[in-house]
């Protein structure tokens, strides 16, 4: 008979922290939360892996505001007690946010200050003087900050948690993350976090952890074909663009979606092309401000709007390393300075998105969980769907040879139809696909930054005063460099009932028996 699951009221919490988790709705907790928060408070260090979505900011978060409150019982004296590392901005203030939701009746005895933003280090002085009891960061801006004398550790820090720990290296952060180790006390405990198990947790294990609980659960780095429906569709370039105007104008695509694309301009492109069919998108890189980045999240996760096109920049990093290219390839003309702390398809709490589209299909299994990941988070379901080029069978093979495992049946299914079923809007998108041309691209991402740097600087210290009207702020309004075609943002009658629905609707019909939706003829539930 399997045992019982520990529940959080069994886990000796504070009142307080028990009443915040009861107001997030969290009746019991998940795998990792119920193995890893009673390993933590005896004091342990702690490996750890699981997937996407099972709940490990919590995991550790829980544990750290736990010790801070039975540690101010008996020491009065305030010192940053906990620091938490993450790779990117965002997912720095997802993390205070999760925090300061648990803190919500001891935000007195518990106080939370994330420095991964880009203001300046003299300008968050102030905040780390008043010693707050967790840090959140990036290793470079907490590197920055102790080199400054603005932030001491090494008599005070108590625990550590690197989070989404197989990132930090791919981000960058390996010489600054061992430079600030030497500002670290001797003894302090230490959590690692990660999705994946690779040589650079393996690393950061070596040089962090003093005999470490490994925990290592869900066999499968992504949900079962229960929760996440994965599926592929081989196609070219013209293609691409002419299957994702159909389902989305046709909704066949329906409920929140996160698309991703392998460069910048292929995210204003792919923008400027749907605007030209009336579909409103968000665009999300590097080159935004923070605070536009976050904004465009919350406002998403609020259900605001329902599409992002996303650029996974790391993944493109990645893939143009190896192939020895980086110079030349990452010189990106028409733009500012990218961020290199930015990262949207890892870590980041995309809530109840329904379907993630892989335009772009990614350069590494990694970049392929930490995407998918986005979607089938807790218990909801979700489905992806990938474009593959015949110049991408390869990725695809390794990406199936790492999910598959031992099993005989492929995780990623093949969805087929006969194109000829949506020919009549090739020339639609065609007209499209013509208006968009690289100076209107060019001229997309100019107007966008300029938008974006306004609504970000000028307009920071209105919304602070004013905080409801940034609910008006919206990210995906028309950027209109290209021509707008008005005939194209309407289904002529010949197309919308002869096409497809007089001839007996075989399109919409394979379309739902195909992918098995749960919900009518979408690509993922609402």
């Amino acid at each position: 008979m399997a045992a019982e699951m520990l529940q959080f009221h069994e886990m000796g919490l504070d009142d307080r922290l028990l009443k915040a988790v009861a107001d997030l709705g969290w009746s019991q907790p998940t795998l990792i939360q119920e193995k890893a928060i009673p390993l933590a408070l005896e004091g342990k260090d702690i490996l750890a892996r699981a997937r996407t979505g099972s709940g490990k900011t919590a995991a550790y978060a829980i544990p750290v505001i736990q010790r801070i409150l039975a540690s101010k019982q008996c020491v009065r004296e305030q010192d940053v007690r906990a620091l938490v590392l993450v790779p990117t901005k965002e997912l720095g203030q997802q993390v205070q946010i999760m925090m300061r939701q648990l803190t919500s009746y001891c935000s007195r005895d518990v106080r939370v200050a994330d420095i991964s933003g880009k203001a300046d280090v003299s300008t968050q002085r102030p905040i780390l003087m008043e010693k707050p009891d967790v840090v959140v960061g990036t290793p470079s801006r907490v590197l920055a900050h102790l080199n400054a004398q603005n932030l001491v550790l090494h008599s005070c820090l108590e625990m550590m948690v690197v989070d989404e720990a197989d990132l930090l290296f791919s981000f960058g952060f390996e010489a600054d993350l061992k430079n600030l180790l030497c500002h670290l006390p001797k003894i302090y405990q230490s959590f690692l976090m990660s999705a994946t198990f690779s040589e650079e947790v393996q690393a950061l294990k070596e040089l962090l952890l003093h005999n470490p609980v490994i925990l290592k659960l869900q066999g499968s780095q992504l949900p079962d074909s229960s929760q996440l429906q994965q599926y592929t569709i081989k196609c070219e370039e013209e293609d691409k663009f002419l299957l994702i105007y159909t389902l989305l104008k046709l909704q066949l695509v329906r409920g929140k979606t996160l698309m991703f694309v392998g460069a910048m301009d292929r995210s204003y492109r792919l923008k400027l092309f749907l605007e030209q069919f009336g579909i409103p998108a968000c665009v999300l890189n590097s080159e935004l401000p923070i605070q536009s980045r976050c904004h465009i999240i919350t406002q998403f996760n609020q259900g605001f709007y329902d599409i992002i096109i996303a650029t996974d920049e790391q993944s493109l990093a990645s893939s143009q390393t190896t192939s020895g290219k980086k110079k030349k390839k990452s010189k990106e003309k028409g733009g500012k300075a990218k961020d290199k702390e930015y990262g949207v398809s890892r870590g980041v709490d995309f809530q109840s998105v329904s379907n993630v589209i892989n335009f772009d299909f990614p350069t590494n299994v990694e970049s392929y969980i930490h995407r998918v990941g986005r979607t089938a988070r807790a218990d909801n379901p979700g489905t992806a769907l990938s474009f593959i080029s015949h110049t991408e069978m390869d990725l695809l093979s390794q990406v199936e040879e790492a999910l598959s495992g031992d099993s005989a049946d492929p995780v990623l299914k093949p969805y087929e139809f006969k194109m000829d079923e949506i020919e009549g809007f090739r020339y639609r998108c065609r007209d499209a696909m013509r208006a968009v041309t690289k100076q209107a691209v060019r001229e997309a991402r100019l107007k966008e930054i300029k938008q974006e740097l306004l609504n970000s600087e000028k307009l920071k210290t209105y919304f602070e005063d004013n905080p409801r009207d940034l609910q008006l702020l919206r990210h995906d309004k028309d950027l209109h460099p290209a021509v707008i075609k008005p005939h194209l943002k309407n289904i002529p009658d010949y197309l919308s009932k002869t096409q497809i629905f007089m001839k007996g609707g075989s399109f919409l019909s394979e379309i739902c028996t195909e992918i098995k939706l749960k919900r009518c003829c979408c690509l993922g539930s609402r």
